[in-house]
């Protein structure tokens, strides 16, 4: 073994490369401490003080124990009252900690331990798990073992904040292991108000979510943070998760009450859907001034609500609306009616087909009659409808919608537009009375009197169960929802309620009586409403539930809950009861609404893998999947069945009314041999191979579109939940673009109409040249969707580039009259009420979502996803349902009697202000203008001087102002 062991030694004995070059690293870092260690005498001369302290506290002199302790606390507060750098008793100290912690072993008394403790928090804070395990949390520790009092926030800003990232921490250890929390709720209510007294609201704020109380903030805050605090609490909620976006907005309109700001404390009340918190903020008042003001805000929502003041009523009632409205276009010399060849100007078209286009056609001048209704909406004066003769140039249907068209040009006037309306009342043409009733609806959008004569006036249709008289029916019921949107009105609940359910009425007035009901008791959870709609669903056999109609049922079910998605898991538990596809698109209706403007992202991930996942056959997630096979293709073959129905309705669509052959309606043959009942076999196995279709494959039947309509509504429901963030807006636009590109014929369809929803009277110029490309796709109705959210995406904003390119697509729609057909209509909506109208949903500086204004753009983006049947078939008066979604872009100022009043005011471009420090400018860019004024997306206003105090938190809308008794006296 001898050898062996000397062979060995020698090996050792080798000189290793690896070995020389630690050599070498050992000598550099030695040379870079010597670096480091080249003190300034300031420095080296505390770093020997503190050591001395040291020592004197490791001895085993007691007596020198508390004067040391008194010396490190002194050197070390002295030195952390600004953590610019690290400083340097921590720094010197460290490598002390862990001596210093084995003192508590040795210690027994009790005064000298709490100082020890005291100081060993502080020194924790350069210590953690990577210095090894033991080392977890040691700041809290010793803080825990210590004081909890205000005497250690003595040791200032930067230890508190370092406390408060372990008290997070902590706080979620415990949960696992089921540890009392109070000791960590003991150090927070001492951290929260001392971060509130010294400018880190935002902090304050953040500490109590992570310990899950920040409703204790409501005791810290005073007239001097509460404002700071309120605002960063509401910017926080879309980044949130259920249930702490709730909880802060409850404390923010506590707060916001207590301090007695009411419009911004009512902003919050109708964020938060609560009549009993709506309430409780009027009764907070006596200042009749102050209910009116906050009757114009609950009347731009369509917020029915009752109160005994006649006066405020009426604010609420939007009975004032017509009359500002008026004032506001005499003030900017609008009031010349306008008529649709003013925006078209045909003269501009280059195309070679442009003479074509001065040829009548009824399918056109339905067109024009709807633009026509959209460029003077709300003025009660136009030129084009006034002569009787230009109503019999339309035919069928569009001859309804033409005559209703005067109910959007008497919007808000309810004595003119029902004047307007009399003369075809009585008209023997059934298309023309039904017009009227819709009219009258239209007309009174919004607008409520005591004697509700709207409702007493339609009733009397309703009730009219003839075959032929079907068409009048159906106008009253969608009268009635347009009318009536939101008022929560309990005439219409006992009314429509038993058509919804009673067997003698169609399908189709079943569908539109429960989506009246839906826009009516919208985000109200109505029990009766829900009940009686799952309950029609549930009778309805499988043909029934194929019916292009029953998805404005499911549709005024998901109305129901918009806003609401803490309560539907119970009616999600019900809908399983619905053995039919459309179980599926009804499931995910009532979630998209549900959670429509959270900016949810569980939520977005969740309708972004319904709209990436593979085709039936091969999709294992899918709930359809566990059905028989037998019982699918028994519902298929009954679906395809009853296609025949379906399309025949719009079977009319592919000649004009005028002869004028339509190229791009030509049937495709697919849905030939299913009428005829030829490839009824064949498309079986057709389905069944799925992935074998190409992208741009239009030969769907009609029962693949209803079984992947819930892909559609998915589409949307990004755009509903997207849109209550900005961040998510411009990712929801990305991920569009990727649905676009690779999503099913349904989904392609969806994705314009989407990118309209999310960006409504917003005309971004990313968004329209996008839609602008999608105007060309070579699957047509895409096309026709993409035309349409470019109307969306300008709606009411002149936008002159918006309005040269759809110009262009005008042109080059020439012989497709169903393209013309939309490009004309979104002319119409980018020159709504001659830009003084808007569609979006957003008031009161992007905070308060209208739940009104969101169901009727989503109604109209759901018939939509099948253009064909609905808007470009006979049913162009769905259309109508837009009406709720318009208001007045203005803001009028008005004296204490709610007389007009003209004062300067600053409009400009709002900047986001949470969480900087003074009272930064809440504008930027602002011009100079003197009220009424308009209000672009985004723009806000200021009053120029101090010489108005205003009644309302932000200028817009209709705004109560009073003299500044101050200003008055420095004049």
């Amino acid at each position: 073994m001898a050898p062996v062991e000397k062979e060995n030694k020698e090996v050792n004995a080798l000189p290793d490369a690896s070995s020389s070059k630690n050599d070498v690293n050992a000598k550099k870092s030695t040379k870079d401490e010597k670096k480091e260690e080249e003190l300034s005498e300031e420095d080296q001369q505390l770093k020997e003080q503190l050591e001395m302290l040291v020592d004197r506290l490791l001895s085993t002199q007691s007596d020198l124990y508390n004067p040391a302790m008194n010396s490190l606390k002194t050197l070390i507060s002295d030195s952390t009252s600004s953590m610019t750098a690290v400083p340097k008793p921590l720094k010197f100290l460290r490598p002390f900690y862990p001596a210093l912690t084995q003192l508590e072993n040795s210690w027994a008394d009790e005064s000298l331990l709490i100082q020890l403790y005291d100081i060993l928090s502080v020194l924790g804070m350069t210590y953690s798990t990577e210095d090894g395990e033991e080392y977890v949390r040691e700041c809290l520790k010793y803080r825990l073992k210590s004081n909890i009092d205000e005497s250690m926030t003595e040791w200032g800003h930067e230890y508190l904040r370092h406390l408060c990232l372990e008290i997070g921490e902590q706080y979620e250890a415990n949960l696992d292991s089921g540890e009392s929390k109070e000791p960590l709720v003991q150090l927070s209510e001492i951290i929260a108000p001392y971060f509130l007294k010294h400018n880190a609201e935002t902090e304050a704020v953040d500490l109590l979510l992570e310990i899950e109380e920040v409703e204790k903030i409501t005791q810290y805050v005073d007239k001097n943070t509460y404002k700071r605090v309120c605002t960063y609490m509401i910017s926080c909620v879309p980044l949130l998760a259920p249930p702490d976006d709730l909880a802060f907005l409850n404390t923010a309109f506590t707060i916001y009450l207590s301090n007695n700001k009411l419009p911004e404390a009512l902003t919050l009340a109708i964020r938060l859907g609560d009549d009993s918190l709506v309430r409780s903020v009027f009764e907070s008042t006596n200042d009749l001034l102050v209910k009116k003001q906050l009757g114009f805000i609950l009347g731009k929502q369509n917020y029915g609500f009752k109160v005994e003041d006649e006066e405020v009523q009426q604010c609420i009632n939007n009975n004032h609306l017509h009359k500002y409205f008026k004032y506001l276009v005499t003030e900017l010399n609008l009031l010349a009616p306008k008529v649709p060849e003013d925006i078209y100007k045909s003269h501009l078209e280059t195309s070679f087909y442009a003479s074509a286009s001065k040829l009548e056609s009824a399918k056109q001048n339905l067109a024009a009659s709807f633009v026509n209704g959209f460029l003077n909406a709300g003025y009660s004066d136009e030129k084009l409808i006034s002569n009787e003769k230009w109503v019999y140039k339309t035919k069928d249907e569009g001859m309804l919608s033409t005559v209703a068209s005067l109910g959007l040009i008497n919007l808000w006037n309810t004595e003119n537009g029902l004047q307007a309306l009399d003369q075809f009342q009585y008209n023997e043409n059934a298309k023309l009375r039904a017009g009227s009733v819709l009219g009258m609806g239209i007309s009174t959008n919004g607008v409520y009197d005591d004697v509700e004569s709207t409702y007493y006036l339609l009733e009397e249709f309703i009730h009219n169960r003839e075959k032929s008289d079907e068409i009048i029916v159906t106008s009253a019921i969608t009268g009635l929802g347009i009318a009536y949107a939101g008022s929560e009105n309990e005439n219409v609940l006992n009314l429509l309620t038993t058509i919804v359910n009673d067997p003698v009425y169609s399908i189709e007035i079943q569908s539109l009586a429960a989506l009246s009901l839906g826009h009516t008791f919208v985000g109200t959870c109505n029990g009766d409403i829900t009940d009686t709609i799952l309950q029609s669903l549930l009778e309805k056999d499988a043909e029934q539930l194929t019916s292009k109609w029953i998805r404005f049922m499911c549709l005024g079910l998901g109305l129901l809950y918009m806003g609401k998605y803490g309560q539907v898991d119970d009616v999600l538990d019900t809908i399983d009861a619905i053995e039919h596809p459309i179980s599926k698109s009804l499931k995910v209706l009532i979630k998209i609404c549900s959670y429509a403007g959270t900016g949810n992202v569980l939520q977005v991930q969740e309708l972004l893998q319904i709209c990436t996942t593979k085709s039936k056959s091969n999709d294992d997630d899918e709930d359809d999947d566990d059905d028989d096979d037998d019982e699918q293709i028994e519902a298929e073959i009954e679906a395809a069945a009853g296609a025949e129905g379906m399309l025949g309705d719009g079977g009319d669509m592919s000649v004009d009314n005028d002869n004028d052959v339509e190229i791009a309606d030509v049937p495709v043959d697919p849905k030939k041999s299913v009428i005829e009942g030829e490839a009824t076999t064949s498309l079986l196995p057709e389905k069944k191979d799925d992935d074998s279709k190409t992208n741009d494959d239009n030969d769907e039947t009609t029962e693949d579109e209803e079984d992947e309509l819930y892909e559609g509504f998915a589409v949307l429901g990004l755009a509903l939940i997207c849109m209550g963030e900005e961040i998510g807006q411009a990712m929801s636009i990305r991920h569009f673009e990727h649905l676009m590109h690779y999503g099913k014929s349904i989904i392609k369809r969806a994705v314009p109409l989407a990118m309209g929803l999310v960006s409504a009277s917003n005309p971004q110029i990313n968004v329209f040249e996008t839609l602008s490309r999608y105007s060309h796709d070579q699957d047509i109705e895409v096309a026709y969707n993409a035309i349409f959210g470019m109307g969306l995406v300008g709606a009411g904003t002149n936008n002159a580039r918006l309005a040269q390119l759809l110009r262009q697509l005008a042109s080059y729609y020439i012989n497709d009259q169903n393209g013309l057909f939309m490009s004309r209509i979104s002319q119409g909506l980018v020159h709504l009420g001659k830009g003084t109208l808007t569609l979006n949903p957003f008031s009161i500086d992007k905070q308060s979502l209208s739940k009104v204004s969101l169901a009727a753009l989503l109604t109209v983006s759901i018939s939509l996803l099948d253009p064909k049947s609905f808007i470009l078939s006979s049913n162009s008066n769905l259309l109508y349902y837009l009406t709720p979604a318009i208001k007045p872009r203005m803001l009028v100022t008005v004296d204490e009697n709610l007389g007009p009043i003209n004062v300067n005011v600053r409009v400009g471009q709002a900047v986001d202000t949470v969480g900087l420090a003074g009272k930064p400018k809440t504008i930027t860019g602002w011009v100079t203008h003197s009220t009424p004024v308009l209000l672009g997306y985004g723009e806000k206003a200021e009053l120029e001087t101090d010489e108005y105090i205003s009644y309302s938190s932000s200028l817009e809308g209709v705004v109560i102002l009073k003299k500044n008794p101050a200003y008055a006296d420095t004049v």
